[in-house]
């Protein structure tokens, strides 16, 4: 069944109708709009809330940062602000695929129907304009066969007057004669367009308006389907991401089982053991015998109070009880109790020697750099690196102090010092390097070989470390002799293996293929390496 057949003398509904599903879909994108401006304000207060309530850690020193409850708090609010993401994708995606969607559907539906209406509006325009061109030629058919049937009325009175002449009656039978044929005439106008007015009519209703009501058919189907589509697009829309909202929800669930209150607890007891023992018992002072002078004079005057009864503690705070006002912090945590004093002193000393080996490594590359330049003047200056070489060999010297006063200070406080391992070295006026001890002091090995300490490192590599597999290859552009050792030589053009990439020292580790190994300047070589 279709509109053209059922509903071919209903345009108007038609016209209504069409126009109401249209108006369907405009109020579907703005009830789309909204959800989504709803969703937007809803992950931005998300946002919000979890920035509001997460505590910036000033790090790793933070008291509670240690805490599981703390951290899984964070963890709750961390999914909280994913979820949040997951609610804007929502928003995103509602716009993006229903309302923008929709609304340039819509246009296209608008533009169309609006075709098919103009389509219908001439079609009846023609069809009235044949008409009135068919009542036009009946009314002068009418009026013209009137006209002769009064012409021939008047001849055959005027043939039967016996006072009539013989030229009035011919007169009037030549009228009559005329008449009759402008009637005939107009007679048969009105039935050719009567014919064409039939045919017009029978195409209208009967192939132009069925056509163009099936067409409108068919814009509303296709308009009823879309908008199906965009019903089904609202859900799928949050199902898509509802397997990643699953996962901050358990995400959070898994937050609250890793809290572990007998954990915190221990946290607690570490970060807050003073290390005193407790107060022993108060001595009976008994003032009815007799007391020497010498006691009674410090004895007598005002009474003592529970602060000076503690006897040997007495230069202790009194911790259950008394006030404690806020300590002055001194370099050397002395303001702590035993126990965290030790291990404030414990951590300063592991960052002195991340800082010390850090300065150590700079100091080892700045000395390779250096003696490089002077066997091969064309890749620096020395001199350039006088500076920094100076720099770090002050740093040196000054954590190497820093470390030895913590040092002492962590043995005062009846702590044993663990620190990083680490090597330091010095650089004189001439790049030689002279081995220093942890303390600062010299050491009474000799000075090695310039070239010997450059390499020293390399020459390990080789002898601890298998073949690796090269990483890419390079081509030299350049001869390099290489004459100092751990080095190796190459010729301009040669193409080698390259086992380890330049680390920020100049320097690239390549092989041949007879399997000799070492390093070559970076700067000298195009390297490619495996993607």
């Amino acid at each position: 069944m279709d509109w053209g057949t059922e509903l071919w003398d209903q345009y108007d509904i038609i016209e209504k109708h069409t126009q109401s599903g249209l108006e369907l879909v405009e109020k579907y994108v703005k009830f789309v709009k909204e959800r989504t401006e709803i969703e937007q304000n809803y992950a931005k207060q998300l946002r919000n809330l979890s920035k509001k309530y997460n505590l910036k850690r000033s790090g790793k020193d933070e008291p509670d940062c240690r805490f599981s409850s703390y951290q899984s708090f964070l963890d709750v609010l961390n999914e909280t602000n994913d979820y949040a993401g997951q609610r804007e994708l929502i928003a995103e995606n509602l716009m993006m695929n229903i309302c923008i969607d929709l609304t340039k559907y819509l246009q296209e539906l608008k533009q169309e129907r609006k075709t098919y209406l103009m389509e219908a509006k001439r079609a009846q325009q023609s069809l009235e304009s044949t008409y009135k061109q068919l009542d036009s030629s009946k009314k002068r058919f009418e009026r013209e066969w009137r006209e002769a049937e009064r012409t021939a009325q008047y001849a055959e009175k005027t043939d039967q007057d016996i006072n009539a002449t013989k030229a009035d009656v011919e007169k009037a039978k030549q009228q009559a004669h005329m008449r009759s044929h402008v009637a005939e005439e107009c007679k048969n106008d009105y039935a050719a367009q009567l014919q064409k007015y039939n045919k017009e009519q029978n195409q209208f209703y009967f192939n132009d308006m069925p056509l163009i009501f099936n067409k409108l058919q068919d814009l509303d189907e296709r308009r009823v389907r879309k908008l199906a589509q965009g019903y089904i697009l609202f859900s799928d829309t949050e199902k898509h991401v509802m397997p990643i909202i699953g996962k901050c929800l358990e995400g959070i669930t898994k937050a609250g089982t890793n809290v572990n209150e007998r954990n915190d607890s221990m946290v607690v007891i570490e970060q807050n053991k003073s290390g005193f023992e407790r107060p022993g018992d108060v001595e009976f002072e008994d003032y009815s015998q007799g007391i020497n002078r010498a006691s009674s004079e410090s004895s007598l005057g005002t009474p003592k109070g529970p602060m000076e009864l503690l006897g040997k503690n007495r230069s202790k705070n009194f911790w259950l009880f008394s006030k404690k006002s806020k300590p002055t912090v001194t370099e050397d945590f002395a303001h702590l109790p035993p126990e965290q004093r030790r291990k404030r002193l414990q951590q300063k000393l592991e960052e002195i020697c991340r800082e010390l080996q850090k300065e150590v490594d700079q100091s080892e590359a700045l000395g390779k750099m250096k003696d490089v330049y002077e066997k091969n003047p064309q890749m620096g200056d020395p001199a350039s690196l006088a500076s920094q070489i100076s720099q770090t060999s002050q740093n040196i010297e000054r954590l190497s102090g820093e470390l030895n006063k913590y040092e002492t200070w962590l043995a005062e406080a009846g702590g044993r010092g663990e620190t990083l391992r680490y090597k330091t070295l010095t650089f004189n006026n001439n790049g030689a390097h002279d081995v220093l001890s942890p303390d600062g002091a010299h050491s009474d090995e000799s000075t090695p070989d310039p070239s010997q300490a450059i390499y020293a490192e390399f020459d390990d590599d080789f002898e601890d470390e298998e073949l690796t597999t090269p990483i890419g290859k390079c081509t030299a552009m350049y001869s390099f002799p290489g004459a100092s050792e751990g080095t190796i030589s190459m010729q301009e053009g040669e193409v080698l293996a390259v086992v380890e990439e330049d680390k920020g020292d100049g320097w690239t580790r390549v092989r041949r293929n007879n399997g000799d190994e070492g390093y070559i300047p970076t700067s000298y070589v195009t390297v490619n390496l495996n993607k």
